[in-house]
């Protein structure tokens, strides 16, 4: 297997890691945690200029054809610089259900606005009984005279503040009980949010659904079943956030070797100590583990169903588990300084420990890795 990356490749992983290198300062990252969306409306522009919004999307619907190797590229850039710009809630999630379950008429109107930065998405999956289970949703849509109504609660949803759409994941209210996604505009009669700041950067919010009107259209797709569409677009952002994750860590695994070459301690620089060495070495293994089990995910993103979650839940595990590693090391050796707002190595530590949550924790999918592969593993 040849995996070397080719020239369009290299070209789009040094444009994304010199623009993020330029842009993305600790001052900038203080300035965007203040703004109401929690990220720049300016740079989701420049963003879309520079074609990473429409990366993935099929170019008969404006975009560029990309795939998961490509988006886990700029993702690593993106987790370097801590983006908050919500391209894994708009353009891995948001773009890919459109494209997975959509109707031609739908993908016609909605991905185009998605690669030209026009439209931000937002999925609202996830309940507080379901405890990361993709198949278990209580929120319920019912068919009406004139459409849809929706009435549920979701948590935890990405961006939901800023999405001018919302897909919202319900359980039609007939014998079937087929899961089904519907588009909901942001300030729709009966949608509640209550916004939240995340960990680490960016925002989230809690939906409340109270007797939601809904026309015909708001649909997404023909009204199949849309769950096996959403576990390998879950995949795909697990995998995604993998690639993300390894740019922090390897930010943070920089970072901390030039703070050991420069602090001294008793006359001598700290990397002047064996076991100071010891473990920047401890944390460069766990960085390349984590890179190749991301690389692995993003190559197996569109292999059949059981393999493509048992790689992506395998992934998600094994990076998680490095993170908290690479994370706490890092704050240890940087000593008290690791914690304070004077550098960055805090800001990263939270997004690693956000990520280590997001979609399933490393225990969750240890489990579901085994599941899948006939396996039982005890809680």
């Amino acid at each position: 297997m040849d995996l070397t990356p080719s020239d369009e490749q290299r070209l789009l992983r040094e444009s994304a890691d010199r623009f993020v290198c330029e842009t993305y300062t600790a001052d900038h990252r203080r300035k965007v945690a203040n703004e109401p969306l929690g990220f720049s409306a300016k740079i989701w522009k420049q963003f879309a200029d520079l074609g990473w919004l429409a990366l993935p999307i099929a170019e008969a619907y404006g975009g560029l054809g990309g795939g998961a190797i490509e988006t886990g590229i700029l993702m690593e850039a993106f987790g370097r610089g801590l983006v908050s710009e919500p391209y894994l809630s708009t353009v891995v999630i948001g773009a890919s259900l459109i494209s997975e379950c959509g109707t031609e008429v739908q993908k016609q109107a909605l991905l185009p606005d998605i690669a030209d930065g026009s439209l931000y998405l937002a999925f609202a999956h996830s309940e507080r009984q379901a405890r990361y289970d993709l198949a278990d949703v209580t929120t319920t849509a019912k068919k009406t005279p004139d459409g849809w109504r929706l009435d549920g609660h979701k948590t935890a949803v990405l961006d939901g503040n800023a999405a001018g759409q919302i897909i919202v994941s319900a359980r039609v209210n007939d014998a079937n009980g087929k899961l089904c996604l519907f588009l909901v505009p942001q300030g729709a009669r009966g949608l509640t949010l209550r916004d939240f700041p995340r960990l680490g950067g960016g925002r989230a919010c809690n939906l409340d659904l109270k007797d939601v009107q809904l026309p015909a259209d708001a649909l997404l797709g023909d009204g199949g079943d849309a769950l096996p569409a959403i576990e390998a677009v879950v995949d795909r952002a697990m995998t995604a956030l993998g690639a993300e994750a390894v740019g922090i860590m390897q930010t943070l695994l920089d970072q901390t070797l030039e703070y050991t070459k420069i602090r001294k301690q008793f006359g001598r620089p700290l990397s002047a100590n064996q076991v100071i060495r010891h473990r920047l070495a401890d944390m460069a293994m766990q960085c390349d583990e984590a890179r190749s089990m991301a690389l692995r995910a993003a190559l197996m993103a569109d292999a059949e169903p059981v393999a493509r979650a048992r790689v992506a839940s395998g992934a998600k595990a094994k990076i998680g588990k490095c993170a908290r590693f690479v994370a706490e090391q890092s704050v240890q050796l940087h000593g008290a300084m690791g914690v304070t707002e004077e550098l960055d190595i805090g800001s990263y530590f939270k997004r690693l420990l956000a990520f280590d949550t997001l979609f399933g924790g490393s225990a969750y999918h240890y489990r579901r890795h085994a599941a899948l592969g006939g396996r039982t593993v005890q809680a």
